[in-house]
């Protein structure tokens, strides 16, 4: 192996992403970091002995382009002999019927899909690409959308199923890797727009930062990553115990009692909330976080609008957590 295989394997083995002999997918979608993923996952299979498949998504955006990506992924694995599951969406279609923006539909669809493979196939985890570059992406796009400081821990290394063995490895190394291996991949042209707003915070904002502080963005980022995360993992812990300890706060039963909401500290306040809103399916941000905490100054009667027509509504002495009416109903 070489010294970015061995990195990669020490990750494994460091934050165990990956038990000897498991049935792993590699989710593969034919880019320069996929292929460096599966390329990686093939040198170290012999000292893992896991049992390798790849999964890959044709959201149908890009036409022509899709379907070579598609035809591209097959031969690959046809090439190599490994399984190959590919799913077609249309994402276009799933992003009106639920309101949802191209880049959530296709997040959706794709770790939806990973979900019934692993249960059909016997798979126990999904392998992605993500690296360090996307892991900066993430912390700065959840920043400038208002997301609550615990959030900003970016991307995780193990999140349930889903393990990102490259998190610490920089671009630059996975493109030099895969032209000392003469590891062949596909270029989507449409990362190079800077129409959707995560393209514009990797194609404009980060390399203008990396020009001011070459030395220091990365490993800064790297570091409000980490923190985060272990500040997330206290204040789940704690949460927990407030919620146990008073009924009222449970998030998956429609209401918050608004008394014991106002025992609380503005931060706690907010921590219940959110789980409240994402338990009923609600996206959240700073600012609803801090309409619903002023809902609490108010009196009752008074309401939150919420996306696609739900709403806070204090009646009685209870926050009710109201879903839009079907049309025609």
């Amino acid at each position: 192996m070489n010294r970015l295989e061995k990195q990669f394997l020490e990750q494994i083995r460091v934050r165990r992403l990956v038990m000897d002999g498991e049935p792993l997918l590699v989710a593969v979608s034919g880019g320069p970091d996929s292929m460096a993923l599966l390329s990686l996952f093939l040198a170290v299979q012999p000292v893992l002995h896991c049992r390798l498949g790849v999964a890959h998504c044709n959201f149908g955006l890009r036409g022509p382009d899709s379907l070579a990506d598609e035809a591209f992924v097959r031969e690959a694995c046809r090439r190599l002999g490994l399984e190959c599951f590919v799913a077609r969406f249309d994402t276009e279609l799933y992003c009106r019927e639920h309101r949802l923006s191209i880049e959530e539909s296709a997040r959706t669809l794709r770790y939806d899909y990973f979900g019934r493979l692993m249960k059909s196939e016997g798979f126990t985890k999904v392998a992605t690409g993500h690296h360090v570059a996307d892991n900066a992406e993430t912390i700065l796009f959840n920043l400038f959308r208002g997301t609550s400081q615990p959030s900003l821990r970016g991307i995780r290394s193990r999140h349930g199923s889903i393990i990102r063995p490259m998190l610490l490895l920089h671009k630059a190394d996975i493109l030099g890797y895969l032209r000392e291996k003469g590891v062949r991949y596909r270029i989507d042209r449409s990362n190079e727009s800077d129409s959707h707003d995560r393209n514009f915070i990797r194609n404009r904002v980060i390399p203008l930062l990396l020009e001011r502080f070459p030395d220091k963005l990365m490993p800064s980022l790297q570091r409000l990553s980490e923190q985060s995360g272990e500040l997330e993992e206290f204040l789940e812990s704690a949460m927990d115990g407030l919620i146990e300890r008073e009924p009222g706060l449970q998030p998956a039963q429609g209401w918050l009692d608004v008394a014991a909401l106002k025992t609380l500290t503005v931060f706690e306040q907010k921590e219940v909330l959110k789980r409240a809103l994402r338990e009923h399916g609600y996206s959240v941000d700073a600012v609803l976080l801090q309409r619903l905490v002023d809902l609490l100054t108010t009196q009752p009667g008074r309401r939150v609008m919420l996306e696609g027509g739900g709403e806070v509504v204090w009646k009685d002495r209870r926050l009710c957590f109201l879903s839009a009416l079907p049309s025609g109903a």
